[in-house]
């Protein structure tokens, strides 16, 4: 069961940071703070179906993570959830065309080496 919740917590905030930032470079960069403009880009936002699916995305890691810290220890489950990290770099370079540096490659795979290292 810790499992599943560690996977439905990944999952759902990998794919909600892959949908927000997909909709957000839709948009594009914001840098009009007045109220008008800033409604505007509310608007804009709402439109937008794959913000809804984030949202979703984001409701389901929330609520899994939830169960996952009501079953084992926070010592195990918060630093499990970084896990994601790898997946959200591989899934940025596949889906978003993000350039990934050798650094930030590194930096993932150590990442999860601390991860399993906790983990057992």
């Amino acid at each position: 069961m810790n499992f599943f919740l560690l996977l439905l917590t990944i999952s759902g905030t990998v794919v909600g940071d892959l949908l927000k930032t997909a909709c957000m470079r839709q948009i594009g960069p914001i840098d009009d703070f007045h109220p008008g403009a800033l409604i505007q880009n509310a608007r804009q936002v709402v439109r937008m179906t794959a913000i809804w699916f984030c949202l979703l995305a984001y409701t389901v890691s929330f609520f899994s993570f939830m169960a996952l810290i009501s079953i084992s220890d926070v010592s195990f489950a918060v630093p499990a959830t970084a896990a994601g990290y790898v997946a959200e770099i591989l899934l940025a370079k596949t889906f978003l065309s993000e350039t990934i540096s050798q650094r930030r490659w590194a930096g993932a795979v150590l990442v999860t080496c601390g991860v399993m290292l906790i983990s057992y």
